[in-house]
């Protein structure tokens, strides 16, 4: 039996499907632990093809060719006393069961299995389609050190520590891919901490970062003592590595003093972020993987001169890279200058591409071709007003999208969670685009972020500094921007309480409605007007054919408008 135990952990950044490249990133890593003289290289959930695969690990190629992905990396462990590797990936045995694993490679071959048991089937989850649930796991033999190995959901009940412990496992090691929610990162270190009370068993947690689709990881995977003490953390939203030595005593695993380390020292992992940098860093990484993991060359968007065009040309440009971002100023007869000003302003201090391209033509095309159909018949029920309005949307997403045909750069549609979810949004206009950034954020909170990252900039973030590249001091959203009444300005003197609650009415009511489920009778005795009520939830429920339309963008809430929630468009059920 070795005397010291060492495991080394890679929080990686997997691309989905990419086997080459996922054996490439495992690779690196081992060769890592290999220098620090490591035992066991441990990898997050699913890390050889990505998480979560969804109907893609069904096909029978895919499943050989992941078979012999994992065997091309046993093969790195053929060497005596070369690092093992737990490796988290799908696996079909030889009765057709298709498992969530980790596998164990070892001296040139998979020398052991665990599969996961508790399949999660909630939210943006939906593991029981794909894997089939394990039963009761038992420890794997590693070298003479028994391994108990849980994964992912494994770890949110008590009851698959407390077998394994039972079983005689020595520690307990949990590959996760685990997405970001704000608040989770806590969540998970409590329960983590509760195996470990409830085992008395060290425990080392690896979780996977990146964007993929409509879901964020934010990394940050720990390791806790015997006591529940973390004694080393990984950053959040970056790719690390670590590695952590415990004594061999007794059978107990007692941690080896000053032998947790990091492959990049140069930074230390950041503490607890307030709400707005979480979120901020969530929006940036997914969108970064979408654009960069799809080969999109760059992103175009509208820049309204308003809030929500101004955040999400903020995150475009620290994504990607200002010579990757082209924005576009699309002003109708309705604009107004203040917001021409200010659009300028913004692109001029992110440094990306700027056109102004007025759409007065289109509109005037438009009427020429509908106006005698809408004034031979303007009397009949309808709304023509609208009509005209949401011609001005669509007349700038054809534009938007035209660039993107042209020159290859993906559209990003700027609409807010609070819009989405009550249909002030235009099919075919302001939802158009490959992704939407600030889907699952509201407006109150597109305020709150913007002015963040106004004062400050992510480590990993690609723009300029609060202030500017020029070191003017000149904010990189003018103050105008945040006091202006949000207004669409499809029409004279428009503003979106003429058609909508204040929003930070309308948000918390959203709020209750949608994270909550609340009933509306529970949220009027919160304090809000009955009427209001009413009229907030006909209008979410109203916009479910809109949303089903929309681009995917970034889970950051805990109830996400398009991975989770799923209700029927054609519904007739209203709450009374």
């Amino acid at each position: 039996m070795t005397e010291v135990f060492s495991v080394a952990f890679a929080q990686l950044n997997p691309v989905m499907g990419d086997l080459a490249g996922n054996v490439a990133r495992i690779r690196k890593a081992w060769e890592w632990a290999t220098a620090q003289g490591a035992d066991l290289l441990m990898t997050s959930e699913l890390a050889l093809c990505g998480y979560p695969p969804e109907d893609l690990v069904l096909k029978p190629s895919f499943q050989d060719a992941t078979r012999a992905a994992a065997a091309e990396l046993a093969r790195l462990t053929e060497a005596e006393g070369a690092p093992a590797i737990l490796l988290g990936a799908p696996w079909r045995e030889d009765d057709g069961a298709l498992y969530n694993a980790a596998l164990l490679l070892d001296g040139g071959h998979i020398v052991g299995k665990a599969f996961k048991r508790d399949l999660p089937n909630y939210g943006p989850f939906d593991e029981k389609r794909v894997f089939a649930a394990a039963g009761v796991q038992k420890p794997i033999d590693f070298r003479g050190i028994k391994l108990g190995v849980m994964i992912c959901e494994d770890m949110w009940t008590p009851e698959a520590a407390k077998d394994l412990q039972q079983a005689g496992a020595q520690i307990l090691l949990i590959p996760n891919g685990s997405p970001y929610e704000h608040g989770k990162g806590r969540a998970r270190m409590e329960l983590a901490r509760r195996r470990v009370a409830e085992t008395g068993l060290p425990l080392v947690y690896v979780n996977q970062i990146g964007g993929q689709d409509e879901l964020v990881f934010d990394g940050g995977s720990f390791v806790l003592d015997a006591q529940g003490v973390c004694v080393a953390q990984a950053r959040v939203w970056e790719t690390d590595r670590g590695l952590v030595a415990w004594r061999v005593a007794g059978g107990a695993l007692p941690l080896e003093e000053g032998r947790a380390v990091f492959a990049d020292n140069a930074r230390a992992p950041e503490g607890d972020m307030s709400e707005e940098a979480a979120v901020y860093h969530a929006l940036m990484l997914g969108l970064r993987d979408y654009v960069n993991k799809n080969a999109f060359n760059g992103v175009v968007l509208g820049l309204s001169g308003g809030i929500d065009s101004a955040l999400a040309a903020l995150l475009a440009v620290d994504a990607v890279g200002a010579d990757r971002v082209w924005t576009a100023m699309l002003p109708s007869p309705y604009t107004s200058d203040e917001s021409r000003e200010d659009a300028t302003k913004i692109a001029m201090a992110l440094g990306c591409f700027y056109d102004e391209i007025p759409i007065h033509a289109a509109m005037e095309a438009f009427e020429g071709t509908l106006g005698k159909v809408f004034h031979d018949r303007e009397a009949e029920a309808g709304d023509v007003g609208l009509a005209r309005e949401n011609i001005q949307a669509r007349a700038r997403g054809v534009m938007l999208m035209a660039l993107s045909n042209a020159f290859g750069p993906m559209v990003i549609s700027t609409g807010n969670k609070s819009e989405m979810s009550v249909g002030y949004s235009t099919l075919y206009g302001d939802l158009c685009g490959g992704f939407a950034v600030l889907k699952d954020v509201y407006k109150t909170q597109v305020y709150k972020i913007t002015r963040w990252r106004n004062a400050n900039k992510p480590a990993t973030a690609l723009g300029p500094p609060p202030g500017g590249e020029k070191g003017d001091d000149q904010p990189l959203v003018p103050e105008r921007v945040f006091t202006k009444a949000p207004t669409a300005e499809l029409r004279p003197n428009q503003k979106d309480q003429d058609s909508l609650p204040p929003y930070e009415v309308l948000d918390a009511v959203l709020e209750c409605l949608i994270e909550r489920d609340m009933g509306l009778a529970e949220i009027v005795a919160q304090g809000h007007d009955a009427a209001l009520v009413a009229r907030v939830a006909a209008m979410l429920d109203k916009a479910e054919y809109k949303r089903r339309q929309a681009p995917p963008g970034v889970k950051i809430t805990r109830r996400h408008l398009g991975i989770d929630r799923r209700y029927p468009i054609t519904n007739k059920y209203r709450e009374r």
